[in-house]
């Protein structure tokens, strides 16, 4: 691979699909594997648009270990990044299809996720200080001694070229609210860019008021914030000005990954210097495709459904 634009760090895992749709697990006879984690599918969104991009992350030494690796680089995606946690097992995570809208997820990371256990040792760091793009997510410092590790990027990177974070906040990774507010509030203030739905900015800055959050992130010193309003559509913000961009109508079959594919899609336009209004209208169409697909990663558009979604 040539010199990297994209490098993601964190969740990896192997997603399983029912087969039967709006059942409970219970009664679910037959499951598809497919690629996942949100570090990891916003990674193979960024590629499917010809971004090249890493995964920094840990597997088990286990076959899924190994299919994550051959997968990612069948996506396209650098697994150069991707360790190997010994005694640990590559997470698992089980989908309920019922609602479509918001499945419940099952996640098996017990006693530990191997992507939560990067030291600094493990670190690129010469990949850390150029690379134009990192993204880190709120999730990477939920536990120890991944928070730290995370922290230590962080500070290294200094908000250099585009840093930015996606708050990735799901409540079964953390003891409580107020220690995921204090915690991923510290990454708030070492990005210049954050992305997160309504319930993760609340948890991040203590409001779910879009205009609010926004304000409350740019007031630290984030120069873009991108907060995702659901059918609402999506507010991005910058200090001078900002837009909401209206939703895109699909028949919703699974909403899961649809954020990561709307992650990807900021990433390439971050990277192609497009207008903040152009980067959340393209984000959000990449988003609604994904969100009308069953999967993460095998979801992901191209450039040309992105822009046939925008003319439609």
């Amino acid at each position: 691979m040539t010199e990297l634009e994209v490098l993601t760090i964190g969740r990896v895992g192997v997603d399983l699909y029912p087969q039967q749709s709006g059942v409970p697990l219970a009664e679910v006879s037959t499951f598809a594997k497919f690629l996942g984690g949100t570090a990891t599918n916003v990674a193979v969104a960024a590629a499917r648009l010809g971004r090249r991009t890493a995964v920094l992350t840990k597997v088990g030494p286990d076959g899924f270990g190994d299919f994550v690796r051959n997968a990612l680089a069948g996506f396209g995606v650098s697994p150069r990044y991707v360790g190997t946690a010994p005694g640990l097992q590559t997470p698992v995570v089980f989908c309920e299809l019922n609602p479509p809208a918001d499945p419940p997820l099952l996640f098996y990371r017990a006693p530990i996720a191997p992507d939560l256990t990067l030291t600094e040792g493990e670190i690129p760091w010469e990949v850390v200080d150029s690379v134009p793009l990192l993204w880190v997510t709120g999730t990477g410092v939920s536990a120890e001694p991944g928070r730290t590790t995370q922290r230590a990027i962080l500070a290294r990177r200094a908000r250099r070229g585009h840093t930015v974070l996606d708050l990735d906040y799901r409540p079964m990774f953390w003891p409580d609210a107020a220690t995921a507010r204090a915690e991923i509030g510290w990454m708030v203030d070492h990005v210049n860019v954050v992305v997160g739905n309504r319930t993760e900015v609340e948890v991040a800055v203590g409001t779910a008021d879009p205009d609010l959050a926004a304000d409350r992130l740019l007031a630290r010193g984030v120069r873009l914030a991108v907060v995702k309003r659901g059918a609402e559509g999506v507010l991005i913000a910058t200090a001078a000005e900002r837009w909401t961009v209206p939703p895109c109508r699909v028949e919703v079959r699974c909403g899961l990954g649809a954020g990561d594919g709307f992650g990807g899609a900021l990433i390439h336009g971050l990277l192609s210097g497009w207008s903040p209004h152009r980067l959340a209208a393209y984000a959000n169409a990449a988003g609604a495709l994904v969100a009308s697909r069953l999967a993460c990663a095998d979801a992901m558009p191209t450039d040309a459904e992105i822009e046939e979604m925008l003319c439609t």
